[in-house]
């Protein structure tokens, strides 16, 4: 475990290929990761971020909140790694992908994004999370977005949804009130990318879970399109927290995409 002002990493393992970065969402850490990681390929190095205020990452959170500064602080941590880096991030991470690329991209060997989209806050969108922003920092509690553990998960009935369900509340009720709050302001402040996606021309893979209701077909596709080199994959069974719900079959994605780079 590494810190770097407000953020820490958590190295999984080195490798000779490259390094993944995994970026995580909203509102949990780089745990998400956890069952992924084992599938992917031995030769790659992997190295997860808590993200400003989220997991480890607790502490000094740049104001004010946005999601180029959690960008920026990341910037160091991938100029100082060997060889090729690919970064993969789902949700609030994809958002902090793009703001890599337009900080970093020509150090970026591809990317990944599930479960994310290039667009901006709707003007109500933006307003909820500021509501709930001031909610949990009134209440000093992570209540206001507990919710969000059943809600990501795919509705489909699966042996092991009650599980995640479980394991995702558990992992929302360990964030810090403060950084579940800077979070959701600095999504709310975040602009359009789609300039620095059509942009980018390095390799892209796009994944979306097949029941994915926060970021649906339609957005996901937009995405794929807006950047000349990506591929679109669905996940069967998977909602919105695909890493979480269908590990394997992200997994087997991502190394299909590493070993073609």
């Amino acid at each position: 475990m590494m810190a770097n002002e407000a953020l820490v990493t958590h190295t999984y393992r080195s490798g000779t290929a490259g390094t993944l970065v995994l970026l995580h969402g909203f509102p949990v850490d780089s745990r998400m990761w956890d069952a992924v990681v084992p599938h992917l390929p031995q030769q790659w190095g992997v190295m997860a971020v808590d993200l400003p205020g989220l997991g480890h990452s607790r502490g000094v959170l740049p104001q004010p909140p946005s999601l180029a500064s959690s960008a920026q602080l990341i910037v160091p941590l991938i100029d100082a790694l060997p060889g090729r880096v690919v970064v993969a991030g789902l949700s609030m991470g994809g958002y902090v992908t793009m703001e890599l690329l337009r900080r970093a991209g020509d150090r970026l060997a591809g990317v990944v994004f599930l479960d994310t989209k290039a667009e901006a806050d709707t003007p109500a969108a933006a307003a909820k999370r500021l509501e709930v922003a001031d909610q949990v920092e009134r209440e000093a509690s992570v209540s206001a977005v507990l919710g969000m553990a059943a809600a990501t998960v795919a509705q489909p009935l699966r042996a092991d949804r009650d599980r995640e369900v479980a394991l995702l509340a558990q992992w929302i009720s360990e964030q810090d009130p403060a950084g579940v709050a800077w979070s959701q302001r600095a999504m709310a402040s975040r602009d359009d990318s789609f300039d620095v996606v059509r942009g980018w021309d390095r390799p892209a893979l796009v994944l979306r879970g097949e029941h994915d209701a926060q970021s649906d077909d339609q957005v996901m596709r937009a995405l794929a399109q807006a950047l000349p080199n990506a591929r679109f994959v669905e996940i069967p069974a998977a909602g919105h927290m695909t890493a979480v719900e269908q590990p394997g079959a992200v997994a087997r994605e991502v190394t299909r995409f590493l070993v073609g780079l």
